[in-house]
Protein backbone atom coordinates (compact mmCIF):
# COMPACT_ATOMS: atom_id res chain seq x y z
CA UNK A 1 0.00 0.00 0.00
CA UNK A 2 1.01 3.43 -0.42
CA UNK A 3 1.03 5.99 1.82
CA UNK A 4 -0.02 9.65 1.46
CA UNK A 5 2.67 12.63 2.48
CA UNK A 6 1.30 15.91 2.85
CA UNK A 7 3.80 18.35 0.94
CA UNK A 8 3.13 21.78 -0.22
CA UNK A 9 -0.72 21.51 0.29
CA UNK A 10 -0.27 18.57 -1.96
CA UNK A 11 -0.92 14.73 -1.37
CA UNK A 12 1.83 12.63 -2.38
CA UNK A 13 2.05 8.97 -2.92
CA UNK A 14 5.50 7.16 -2.15
CA UNK A 15 4.67 3.39 -2.22
CA UNK A 16 8.01 2.80 -0.44
CA UNK A 17 6.40 3.96 2.55
CA UNK A 18 3.58 1.92 4.63
CA UNK A 19 0.44 3.40 6.13
CA UNK A 20 -0.36 3.58 9.56
CA UNK A 21 3.30 4.82 10.57
CA UNK A 22 1.13 7.83 12.07
CA UNK A 23 -0.04 6.13 14.68
CA UNK A 24 1.76 2.76 15.13
CA UNK A 25 -0.65 0.87 15.71
CA UNK A 26 -1.74 -0.17 11.73
CA UNK A 27 -1.46 -4.43 12.79
CA UNK A 28 -3.80 -3.27 16.47
CA UNK A 29 -6.17 -6.47 16.80
CA UNK A 30 -9.83 -6.19 17.46
CA UNK A 31 -12.15 -8.12 19.36
CA UNK A 32 -13.04 -10.18 16.45
CA UNK A 33 -8.72 -11.23 16.23
CA UNK A 34 -8.35 -9.83 12.80
CA UNK A 35 -6.32 -7.18 12.21
CA UNK A 36 -7.88 -3.82 12.00
CA UNK A 37 -7.40 -1.63 8.39
CA UNK A 38 -4.30 0.41 8.14
CA UNK A 39 -4.69 3.74 9.34
CA UNK A 40 -3.98 6.49 6.49
CA UNK A 41 -2.05 10.05 6.47
CA UNK A 42 -5.26 11.83 6.16
CA UNK A 43 -8.58 10.41 6.97
CA UNK A 44 -10.92 12.65 4.90
CA UNK A 45 -9.09 12.09 1.51
CA UNK A 46 -10.94 10.33 -0.71
CA UNK A 47 -13.89 9.50 1.84
CA UNK A 48 -17.87 10.68 2.41
CA UNK A 49 -17.82 12.36 5.79
CA UNK A 50 -21.28 10.90 8.09
CA UNK A 51 -24.39 13.60 8.16
CA UNK A 52 -26.19 13.08 11.44
CA UNK A 53 -29.74 12.40 10.77
CA UNK A 54 -30.26 14.18 13.85
CA UNK A 55 -29.10 17.13 13.46
CA UNK A 56 -30.55 17.46 9.52
CA UNK A 57 -33.78 16.98 10.57
CA UNK A 58 -33.75 19.99 12.22
CA UNK A 59 -31.65 22.09 10.07
CA UNK A 60 -34.33 20.54 7.17
CA UNK A 61 -36.94 21.71 9.32
CA UNK A 62 -35.73 25.75 9.19
CA UNK A 63 -37.06 27.83 6.26
CA UNK A 64 -34.12 27.81 4.12
CA UNK A 65 -32.35 24.85 5.99
CA UNK A 66 -32.50 22.39 3.26
CA UNK A 67 -29.30 24.16 1.23
CA UNK A 68 -26.91 22.69 4.27
CA UNK A 69 -29.29 19.96 6.44
CA UNK A 70 -26.54 17.52 4.03
CA UNK A 71 -23.84 18.99 5.69
CA UNK A 72 -21.38 16.45 7.64
CA UNK A 73 -21.72 17.54 11.29
CA UNK A 74 -19.80 16.54 14.85
CA UNK A 75 -21.91 14.08 16.94
CA UNK A 76 -21.02 15.88 20.56
CA UNK A 77 -20.39 12.95 23.14
CA UNK A 78 -20.68 15.52 25.81
CA UNK A 79 -22.26 13.32 28.97
CA UNK A 80 -22.47 8.98 30.18
CA UNK A 81 -25.68 9.14 28.90
CA UNK A 82 -25.00 10.63 25.39
CA UNK A 83 -23.42 7.18 24.93
CA UNK A 84 -26.56 5.51 24.54
CA UNK A 85 -29.05 8.43 23.10
CA UNK A 86 -30.77 11.17 25.65
CA UNK A 87 -33.86 12.84 25.01
CA UNK A 88 -34.67 11.38 21.66
CA UNK A 89 -31.45 11.55 20.20
CA UNK A 90 -29.40 8.97 18.89
CA UNK A 91 -26.54 6.95 20.39
CA UNK A 92 -22.96 5.94 19.54
CA UNK A 93 -24.08 2.52 17.87
CA UNK A 94 -27.12 3.96 16.59
CA UNK A 95 -24.80 7.10 14.20
CA UNK A 96 -22.02 3.78 13.62
CA UNK A 97 -24.83 1.85 12.24
CA UNK A 98 -26.63 4.57 10.41
CA UNK A 99 -22.96 5.55 9.12
CA UNK A 100 -22.65 2.39 7.81
CA UNK A 101 -25.65 2.65 6.29
CA UNK A 102 -24.43 5.82 4.54
CA UNK A 103 -21.12 4.26 3.50
CA UNK A 104 -22.36 1.50 1.20
CA UNK A 105 -18.95 0.09 1.58
CA UNK A 106 -16.71 3.46 0.58
CA UNK A 107 -14.37 5.23 3.35
CA UNK A 108 -16.60 6.97 5.46
CA UNK A 109 -15.68 9.37 8.21
CA UNK A 110 -17.68 9.67 11.28
CA UNK A 111 -17.19 13.14 13.46
CA UNK A 112 -17.44 12.23 17.54
CA UNK A 113 -16.11 15.23 19.86
CA UNK A 114 -14.99 13.31 23.33
CA UNK A 115 -16.08 15.96 25.84
CA UNK A 116 -16.41 14.81 29.72
CA UNK A 117 -13.75 15.55 31.58
CA UNK A 118 -13.64 16.09 35.27
CA UNK A 119 -14.14 19.63 36.25
CA UNK A 120 -14.71 20.22 32.38
CA UNK A 121 -14.18 23.58 30.93
CA UNK A 122 -12.88 25.20 33.78
CA UNK A 123 -13.46 29.06 32.87
CA UNK A 124 -17.05 28.96 31.14
CA UNK A 125 -19.51 27.72 33.19
CA UNK A 126 -22.39 27.21 30.35
CA UNK A 127 -20.34 24.16 29.25
CA UNK A 128 -19.60 22.91 32.76
CA UNK A 129 -19.93 19.38 33.02
CA UNK A 130 -21.72 16.49 34.93
CA UNK A 131 -18.27 14.71 36.31
CA UNK A 132 -16.59 16.73 39.42
CA UNK A 133 -12.90 17.98 39.54
CA UNK A 134 -11.56 14.45 41.16
CA UNK A 135 -13.74 11.99 39.15
CA UNK A 136 -11.02 10.87 36.87
CA UNK A 137 -11.73 7.22 37.75
CA UNK A 138 -15.56 7.73 36.44
CA UNK A 139 -14.83 9.59 33.27
CA UNK A 140 -11.86 6.37 32.40
CA UNK A 141 -14.67 3.52 33.67
CA UNK A 142 -17.91 5.04 32.68
CA UNK A 143 -17.54 7.34 29.79
CA UNK A 144 -14.00 6.41 27.93
CA UNK A 145 -13.93 2.54 28.17
CA UNK A 146 -17.58 2.26 27.19
CA UNK A 147 -16.81 4.45 24.05
CA UNK A 148 -13.45 2.73 23.33
CA UNK A 149 -15.59 -1.18 23.86
CA UNK A 150 -18.41 0.05 21.21
CA UNK A 151 -15.91 1.43 18.74
CA UNK A 152 -13.64 -1.84 18.88
CA UNK A 153 -16.64 -4.43 18.15
CA UNK A 154 -15.52 -6.12 14.85
CA UNK A 155 -18.33 -4.58 13.14
CA UNK A 156 -17.22 -0.87 13.19
CA UNK A 157 -13.41 -1.80 13.85
CA UNK A 158 -13.35 -3.77 10.63
CA UNK A 159 -15.50 -2.02 8.77
CA UNK A 160 -14.72 0.85 6.00
CA UNK A 161 -15.93 3.86 8.86
CA UNK A 162 -12.95 6.30 10.16
CA UNK A 163 -13.45 7.60 13.23
CA UNK A 164 -12.05 10.75 13.62
CA UNK A 165 -12.28 12.32 17.65
CA UNK A 166 -12.08 15.42 18.48
CA UNK A 167 -10.61 15.09 22.38
CA UNK A 168 -11.61 17.45 24.89
CA UNK A 169 -12.57 21.24 23.48
CA UNK A 170 -10.87 24.12 25.75
CA UNK A 171 -9.56 22.04 28.56
CA UNK A 172 -5.55 21.59 27.93
CA UNK A 173 -5.41 25.37 26.94
CA UNK A 174 -7.09 26.45 30.15
CA UNK A 175 -4.19 24.95 32.15
CA UNK A 176 -1.95 27.41 30.22
CA UNK A 177 -4.15 30.92 30.09
CA UNK A 178 -6.72 30.82 33.32
CA UNK A 179 -4.38 29.42 35.84
CA UNK A 180 -1.07 30.85 38.16
CA UNK A 181 -2.01 34.52 38.87
CA UNK A 182 -2.75 35.26 35.59
CA UNK A 183 -5.58 38.16 35.43
CA UNK A 184 -7.54 35.37 33.63
CA UNK A 185 -7.04 32.90 36.27
CA UNK A 186 -9.98 31.06 37.72
CA UNK A 187 -9.93 28.82 41.18
CA UNK A 188 -11.55 25.93 38.98
CA UNK A 189 -8.68 26.14 36.54
CA UNK A 190 -6.35 25.87 39.12
CA UNK A 191 -7.66 23.67 41.00
CA UNK A 192 -7.41 21.13 37.50
CA UNK A 193 -3.77 21.98 36.76
CA UNK A 194 -2.99 20.76 40.25
CA UNK A 195 -5.00 17.73 40.51
CA UNK A 196 -3.65 16.99 36.85
CA UNK A 197 -6.75 15.23 35.97
CA UNK A 198 -6.76 16.92 32.97
CA UNK A 199 -3.41 15.99 31.70
CA UNK A 200 -4.80 12.47 33.37
CA UNK A 201 -7.75 12.00 31.50
CA UNK A 202 -6.63 13.44 27.82
CA UNK A 203 -3.47 10.94 27.91
CA UNK A 204 -6.22 8.04 29.12
CA UNK A 205 -8.30 8.60 25.80
CA UNK A 206 -5.96 9.37 23.55
CA UNK A 207 -4.34 5.73 24.77
CA UNK A 208 -7.38 3.80 24.96
CA UNK A 209 -8.99 5.34 21.75
CA UNK A 210 -6.10 5.45 19.98
CA UNK A 211 -5.24 1.47 20.04
CA UNK A 212 -8.25 1.00 17.72
CA UNK A 213 -6.78 1.03 13.99
CA UNK A 214 -9.65 2.97 12.41
CA UNK A 215 -9.87 5.82 14.95
CA UNK A 216 -8.06 9.32 14.51
CA UNK A 217 -7.36 11.66 17.85
CA UNK A 218 -7.64 15.04 16.94
CA UNK A 219 -6.69 17.36 20.15
CA UNK A 220 -8.21 20.39 20.27
CA UNK A 221 -5.76 23.12 20.52
CA UNK A 222 -7.81 26.24 21.02
CA UNK A 223 -8.02 29.44 18.53
CA UNK A 224 -5.55 31.84 17.60
CA UNK A 225 -7.19 34.87 19.48
CA UNK A 226 -6.56 32.37 22.43
CA UNK A 227 -3.36 30.42 22.54
CA UNK A 228 -1.66 32.82 19.37
CA UNK A 229 0.57 35.07 21.75
CA UNK A 230 3.98 34.64 22.70
CA UNK A 231 3.26 33.61 26.48
CA UNK A 232 0.58 30.96 25.49
CA UNK A 233 1.43 30.05 22.05
CA UNK A 234 4.76 26.99 22.99
CA UNK A 235 3.65 26.40 26.59
CA UNK A 236 0.18 25.17 25.19
CA UNK A 237 2.19 22.87 22.87
CA UNK A 238 4.55 21.54 25.79
CA UNK A 239 1.05 20.44 27.69
CA UNK A 240 -0.72 18.75 24.66
CA UNK A 241 3.11 16.72 24.46
CA UNK A 242 2.93 16.20 28.27
CA UNK A 243 -1.16 14.94 27.54
CA UNK A 244 -0.06 12.91 24.57
CA UNK A 245 2.47 10.94 26.60
CA UNK A 246 0.27 10.50 29.77
CA UNK A 247 -1.88 7.40 30.84
CA UNK A 248 0.41 5.19 28.58
CA UNK A 249 -0.33 7.19 25.32
CA UNK A 250 2.66 8.51 22.90
CA UNK A 251 2.34 11.43 20.70
CA UNK A 252 1.83 8.34 17.80
CA UNK A 253 -1.73 8.08 18.76
CA UNK A 254 -2.62 11.64 17.72
CA UNK A 255 -3.46 12.31 14.15
CA UNK A 256 -3.26 15.82 14.71
CA UNK A 257 -4.80 19.15 16.33
CA UNK A 258 -8.40 21.54 15.68
CA UNK A 259 -8.25 24.64 16.16
CA UNK A 260 -11.41 27.07 16.50
CA UNK A 261 -13.82 24.45 17.42
CA UNK A 262 -17.03 25.77 18.23
CA UNK A 263 -15.93 28.87 17.80
CA UNK A 264 -15.71 32.13 15.48
CA UNK A 265 -12.26 33.09 14.72
CA UNK A 266 -12.39 34.32 10.69
CA UNK A 267 -10.66 31.54 8.58
CA UNK A 268 -8.74 33.99 6.75
CA UNK A 269 -8.29 38.02 7.12
CA UNK A 270 -7.61 39.38 3.41
CA UNK A 271 -7.35 42.78 4.38
CA UNK A 272 -4.43 43.17 6.44
CA UNK A 273 -1.59 40.97 7.55
CA UNK A 274 0.51 40.76 10.47
CA UNK A 275 3.46 42.35 8.89
CA UNK A 276 1.24 45.36 8.29
CA UNK A 277 2.26 48.78 9.50
CA UNK A 278 0.22 52.16 9.61
CA UNK A 279 2.54 55.74 9.53
CA UNK A 280 5.05 53.32 11.72
CA UNK A 281 2.85 51.29 13.80
CA UNK A 282 2.67 47.72 13.59
CA UNK A 283 -0.74 45.90 13.39
CA UNK A 284 0.06 43.57 16.26
CA UNK A 285 -0.21 47.35 18.30
CA UNK A 286 -4.04 47.71 17.04
CA UNK A 287 -6.26 47.35 19.66
CA UNK A 288 -8.12 44.03 17.83
CA UNK A 289 -4.78 42.62 17.40
CA UNK A 290 -3.54 43.18 20.61
CA UNK A 291 0.37 41.78 20.27
CA UNK A 292 -1.03 38.37 19.32
CA UNK A 293 1.18 36.78 16.19
CA UNK A 294 -2.16 35.68 14.38
CA UNK A 295 -4.67 37.48 12.62
CA UNK A 296 -6.47 34.57 11.72
CA UNK A 297 -7.36 30.67 11.96
CA UNK A 298 -5.94 29.09 8.87
CA UNK A 299 -2.12 30.86 9.75
CA UNK A 300 -2.14 29.94 13.83
CA UNK A 301 -3.62 26.37 12.99
CA UNK A 302 -0.55 25.70 10.12
CA UNK A 303 2.02 27.28 12.69
CA UNK A 304 0.28 25.46 15.42
CA UNK A 305 0.83 22.15 13.79
CA UNK A 306 4.34 22.85 12.88
CA UNK A 307 5.19 23.83 16.68
CA UNK A 308 4.03 20.35 17.53
CA UNK A 309 6.20 18.90 15.41
CA UNK A 310 9.31 21.20 17.08
CA UNK A 311 8.23 19.79 20.25
CA UNK A 312 7.94 15.86 18.88
CA UNK A 313 5.31 15.22 16.83
CA UNK A 314 5.49 13.37 14.37
CA UNK A 315 6.24 15.35 11.22
CA UNK A 316 3.26 14.32 9.12
CA UNK A 317 0.38 14.98 11.90
CA UNK A 318 -2.61 17.81 10.26
CA UNK A 319 -4.39 19.73 11.19
CA UNK A 320 -8.66 20.34 11.28
CA UNK A 321 -10.24 23.64 11.29
CA UNK A 322 -13.94 24.40 12.03
CA UNK A 323 -15.55 26.57 9.76
CA UNK A 324 -18.71 26.16 11.07
CA UNK A 325 -19.34 29.76 12.13
CA UNK A 326 -16.65 32.10 11.31
CA UNK A 327 -17.80 32.93 7.74
CA UNK A 328 -19.05 36.47 8.47
CA UNK A 329 -20.41 37.18 5.77
CA UNK A 330 -23.58 39.53 4.73
CA UNK A 331 -23.37 43.58 4.59
CA UNK A 332 -21.21 43.65 7.26
CA UNK A 333 -18.16 42.15 5.65
CA UNK A 334 -15.80 45.02 4.69
CA UNK A 335 -14.98 44.68 0.65
CA UNK A 336 -11.75 45.91 1.11
CA UNK A 337 -9.14 47.30 3.97
CA UNK A 338 -9.90 49.91 6.22
CA UNK A 339 -8.74 53.06 6.23
CA UNK A 340 -4.67 54.34 6.97
CA UNK A 341 -5.85 56.94 9.59
CA UNK A 342 -4.24 55.05 12.29
CA UNK A 343 -3.79 51.43 12.73
CA UNK A 344 -7.22 50.45 14.34
CA UNK A 345 -9.20 52.60 11.82
CA UNK A 346 -7.25 50.48 8.99
CA UNK A 347 -7.71 46.73 11.12
CA UNK A 348 -11.36 47.44 12.34
CA UNK A 349 -12.18 48.57 9.30
CA UNK A 350 -10.97 45.82 7.00
CA UNK A 351 -11.35 42.98 9.69
CA UNK A 352 -13.81 40.20 8.02
CA UNK A 353 -14.74 39.24 12.33
CA UNK A 354 -16.83 41.39 13.24
CA UNK A 355 -17.16 40.22 17.09
CA UNK A 356 -16.97 43.34 19.69
CA UNK A 357 -13.68 41.62 21.13
CA UNK A 358 -11.27 38.39 20.05
CA UNK A 359 -12.22 36.66 23.26
CA UNK A 360 -16.27 36.67 22.70
CA UNK A 361 -17.25 33.12 22.02
CA UNK A 362 -20.98 32.67 22.99
CA UNK A 363 -23.60 32.87 20.42
CA UNK A 364 -22.22 35.59 18.24
CA UNK A 365 -24.58 37.92 16.43
CA UNK A 366 -23.60 38.24 13.29
CA UNK A 367 -22.15 35.13 12.85
CA UNK A 368 -22.28 33.49 9.51
CA UNK A 369 -21.56 30.06 8.11
CA UNK A 370 -18.08 29.45 7.14
CA UNK A 371 -16.37 27.13 4.28
CA UNK A 372 -18.56 24.39 3.94
CA UNK A 373 -16.48 20.84 4.94
CA UNK A 374 -13.83 19.86 2.85
CA UNK A 375 -10.85 17.78 2.54
CA UNK A 376 -6.95 18.81 2.55
CA UNK A 377 -8.09 22.52 1.39
CA UNK A 378 -5.03 23.55 2.62
CA UNK A 379 -1.10 22.95 2.86
CA UNK A 380 -1.06 20.80 6.60
CA UNK A 381 -4.72 20.94 6.66
CA UNK A 382 -6.73 17.69 6.89
CA UNK A 383 -9.83 19.17 6.84
CA UNK A 384 -12.51 21.98 7.01
CA UNK A 385 -15.04 20.34 9.02
CA UNK A 386 -18.10 21.68 11.28
CA UNK A 387 -17.70 20.05 14.26
CA UNK A 388 -19.99 22.22 16.05
CA UNK A 389 -23.38 21.49 14.52
CA UNK A 390 -25.26 24.84 13.50
CA UNK A 391 -27.83 25.85 15.09
CA UNK A 392 -26.88 24.13 18.62
CA UNK A 393 -26.76 26.95 21.45
CA UNK A 394 -23.41 27.62 23.20
CA UNK A 395 -24.78 28.57 26.35
CA UNK A 396 -28.33 30.00 28.00
CA UNK A 397 -28.89 33.80 27.96
CA UNK A 398 -30.45 33.00 31.18
CA UNK A 399 -30.13 31.03 33.90
CA UNK A 400 -31.80 27.75 33.19
CA UNK A 401 -32.07 24.55 35.91
CA UNK A 402 -31.09 21.65 34.11
CA UNK A 403 -29.82 17.97 34.80
CA UNK A 404 -27.00 18.54 32.46
CA UNK A 405 -24.39 20.15 34.93
CA UNK A 406 -24.72 23.45 32.96
CA UNK A 407 -24.61 26.45 34.78
CA UNK A 408 -25.15 29.81 34.00
CA UNK A 409 -22.22 31.70 32.04
CA UNK A 410 -22.54 35.71 31.73
CA UNK A 411 -20.58 35.66 28.77
CA UNK A 412 -24.32 34.00 27.11
CA UNK A 413 -25.99 37.29 28.40
CA UNK A 414 -25.89 40.23 25.83
CA UNK A 415 -26.24 42.77 28.78
CA UNK A 416 -22.87 41.27 30.45
CA UNK A 417 -20.17 43.95 29.79
CA UNK A 418 -17.18 41.53 30.71
CA UNK A 419 -14.49 40.10 32.25
CA UNK A 420 -10.49 40.21 31.85
CA UNK A 421 -10.71 37.18 29.08
CA UNK A 422 -12.46 39.70 26.59
CA UNK A 423 -10.84 43.01 27.94
CA UNK A 424 -13.91 44.02 29.82
CA UNK A 425 -16.25 44.61 26.36
CA UNK A 426 -20.13 43.59 25.97
CA UNK A 427 -20.47 39.58 25.22
CA UNK A 428 -21.75 39.90 21.75
CA UNK A 429 -24.32 36.68 22.36
CA UNK A 430 -27.73 36.80 20.98
CA UNK A 431 -30.31 37.03 23.55
CA UNK A 432 -33.09 34.11 24.40
CA UNK A 433 -30.40 31.27 23.67
CA UNK A 434 -31.47 28.03 25.58
CA UNK A 435 -29.03 25.67 27.46
CA UNK A 436 -25.51 24.60 25.69
CA UNK A 437 -26.24 22.01 22.96
CA UNK A 438 -30.00 22.93 22.61
CA UNK A 439 -31.35 23.77 18.86
CA UNK A 440 -31.37 27.84 18.47
CA UNK A 441 -33.50 28.83 16.16
CA UNK A 442 -32.20 32.54 15.83
CA UNK A 443 -28.63 31.26 15.86
CA UNK A 444 -29.59 29.22 12.78
CA UNK A 445 -31.03 31.80 11.17
CA UNK A 446 -28.50 34.22 11.22
CA UNK A 447 -25.53 31.90 10.44
CA UNK A 448 -27.40 31.05 7.66
CA UNK A 449 -27.89 34.84 6.41
CA UNK A 450 -24.76 36.00 7.18
CA UNK A 451 -22.77 32.69 5.67
CA UNK A 452 -19.77 33.10 3.58
CA UNK A 453 -19.26 31.54 0.80
CA UNK A 454 -22.83 32.69 0.55
CA UNK A 455 -25.40 30.44 0.07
Amino acid sequence: MSRRIRMAGTLLAASALTMGALTGVASAQVDSGRAAAAKVDNPYAGAKVYVNPDWSAKAAAEPGGSKISNQPTGIWLDRIAAINGTGGAMGLRAHLDEALKQSGGSPTVVQLVVYDLPGRDCSALASNGELGPTEIDKYKTQFIDPIAAILSESKYANSSLRIVNTIEVDSLPNLVTNTGGRATATPQCDTMKANGNYVKGVGYALNKLGAIGNVYNYIDAGHHGWIGWDDNFNPTAQVIKQAATAEGSTVDKVAGIITNTANFSALKENNFTINDSVNGTTVRQSKWVDWNRYVDELSYAQAFRQELVNVGFPSNIGALIDTSRNGWGGSARPSGPGAKTDVDTYVNGGRYDRRIHVGNWCNQSGAGLGERPKAAPASGIDAYVWMKPPGESDGASSEIPNDEGKGFDRMCDPTYTGNPRNGNNLSGALPNAPLSGHWFSAQFQELLKNAHPAL
